[in-house]
């Protein structure tokens, strides 16, 4: 998902022929972009939530012409506040770009756990933003020009335990703070049963969206 959103962001820039002087860039720990970037002449700082970024407090610097968030936004808790800084982070004239899961992701890995929880479901996966919600957060930030858009990306997994080790890999697990109880073998059982079901040819595919929102600092 890093990697189509790295493709993604140079594609945009590319489009717009914007060629940024000085960018941040967040979340991105391939480091692709900021090489990309830093070969084409731009001064670039890459910052981390991993390694103590916190983008729900004012960054210490400003100024920038491009800032790009990759994968972090989903998991805040205050999303309007923390566009509101990466705003302010922007010179005028300065771009934004944020791409993260949206609300259309991993609808596969929520029927099944709703067929664990029974009855009582439990929160299992934290709350995401659709399109709609996208635009209107940007307009709340102050951006100029907002878009929003999104697309999906498929993969295809054999097994319900594959799916969740390669999310736990990439920081994609539950977020939330207060989480629902650990399933019992018999609700793992119908997890994975459900998950199963919902594939063919012993593979299950499950789809992601990126929602992505991008906006000028006039």
């Amino acid at each position: 998902m890093l990697a189509d959103m790295v493709e993604d962001v140079l594609e945009r820039l590319a489009f717009l022929r914007f060629e940024p002087q000085r960018a941040l860039i967040i979340g991105d720990w391939t480091g692709e972009l900021a090489q990309a970037l830093a070969l084409r002449g731009a001064n670039v700082t890459a910052a981390d939530p991993a390694d103590g970024f916190n983008e729900e407090e004012p960054h210490p610097s400003s100024g920038f012409d491009f800032i790009a968030s990759l994968g972090t936004l989903d998991t805040v808790n205050d999303l309007p506040g923390a566009l509101i800084h990466l705003r302010n982070a922007l010179a005028p004239g300065g771009l934004m770009i944020a791409s993260f899961s949206g609300a259309g992701s991993l609808p596969v890995l929520r029927d099944a756990m709703l067929a664990a929880d029974g009855d009582r479901p439990a929160p299992r996966v934290h709350p995401q933003v659709d399109v709609r919600a996208g635009g209107q957060l940007l307009q709340r930030a102050g951006f100029g020009d907002p878009v929003v858009d999104s697309r999906t990306l498929s993969a295809s997994f054999r097994t319900l335990d594959t799916l969740v080790a390669d999310l736990r890999a990439q920081g994609m697990s539950n977020a939330l703070v207060r989480y629902g109880p650990t399933l019992t073998r018999a609700a793992v059982k119908r997890a994975q049963d459900a998950f199963h079901a919902a594939g063919e040819d012993g593979r299950t595919t499950e789809r992601f969206e990126i929602l992505t929102l991008s906006g000028w600092r006039r």
